[in-house]
């Protein structure tokens, strides 16, 4: 029988503060208490600031692979839970590094989310209808890549901080559009923010784009046990493939890769893409299998798509 946890002796669950991450550290309390027959009060939120989220940082719009890497969002909420100050942490996977401080594993994700980019601007339409030269705001290198290699003709300008933030400088007209995850739209209830989806052959969504997932002690057998009752296996089948796609083009905050996993019964789709920052280059390419295949799949597919983009592809770096 599994000790669960107490008012007196609740289960931290340590996150991020922007709306989002609560959002989704609220849903994590939701599922473990339902599942576990327990009150949410057994649960405490606990909030801890990363280096991501500077307000300074954020306010100077400072490009992300200036001031390091994805652990930006994650290091210090880490640093917590080896330590023993949180029992689990909750985190957008696309923020994910492909590998875990030792002692921490990743293996209990959430149903995912819609997987969609979502075009943002005031006067609605999509990225078409946008006038030549127009000003989109984007801290994605991914995004501002896919954008520029569809239309050369914008300027893209960094557009950093949390949704809000970003709403905020579209509304002082900083840019004319700028794009946010669907599902993070979604998972806030912010059904009046101006948002056309985009289908992901238009614009192929991040890696793991959508997913939560919850980090724990490798050796916390308890914890273990209690989010295996929540845990989604169809999404830790997508995120498989994706994941394996990214860690074989060592993917980090300096590398527009895109990529996206499809189940269709037993079958695995996966679609993958790499850019170079400026939009002028584009490699894409596919590949479909059985299930249990998909990292092979995400690794065969990076291969190809290295191959394709020769040596002098990532020379930016």
């Amino acid at each position: 029988m599994t000790d669960l946890p107490t008012l007196d002796a609740p289960l931290r669950i340590g996150t991020r503060g922007s709306p989002l991450a609560l959002a989704q550290a609220y849903e994590t309390r939701a599922r473990l208490a339902t599942a576990h027959g327990l009150t949410e009060e057994a649960f405490e939120i606990v909030v801890i600031k990363t280096t991501g989220d500077n307000r300074a940082m954020i306010e100077a719009d400072r490009p992300l692979k200036e001031i390091g890497n994805k652990g930006l969002f994650t290091r210090e909420i880490e640093e917590q839970l080896a330590a023993g100050d949180i029992d689990i942490a909750v985190h957008s996977m696309k923020d994910m590094p492909t590998e875990q401080p030792p002692g921490l594993v990743l293996d209990c994700y959430l149903p995912r989310e819609d997987v969609r980019d979502a075009f943002i601007s005031p006067a609605g339409g999509g990225i078409a209808g946008l006038p030549q030269g127009a000003v989109v705001g984007t801290s994605s290198l991914r995004r501002r890549a896919q954008l520029l290699h569809r239309r050369p003709d914008l300027t893209v300008v960094e557009f950093r901080g949390n949704l809000q933030t970003r709403l905020k400088k579209l509304e002082d007209g900083v840019a004319q559009a700028t794009f946010l995850a669907c599902a993070g739209l979604k998972r806030m209830g912010l059904t009046e923010v101006p948002a056309t989806p985009i289908a992901p052959e238009d614009m192929l969504p991040a890696i793991a784009q959508g997913a939560i997932g919850i980090e724990r002690r490798a050796e916390d057998a308890r914890v273990a046990v209690m989010l295996a009752a929540i845990h989604d296996t169809p999404t830790a089948q997508r995120l498989a493939a994706e994941r394996a796609f990214l860690a074989a083009l060592d993917g980090s905050c300096e590398t527009p890769i895109a990529g996206l996993a499809e189940l269709d019964g037993d079958r695995l789709h996966l679609r993958g893409q790499v850019l170079r920052p400026d939009g002028s280059v584009a490699h894409a390419g596919t590949r479909s299998g059985p299930v249990a295949e998909g990292a092979a799949m995400g690794r065969a597919l990076a291969a190809e798509l290295l191959e394709r983009a020769g040596p002098g592809f990532f020379d930016w770096r």
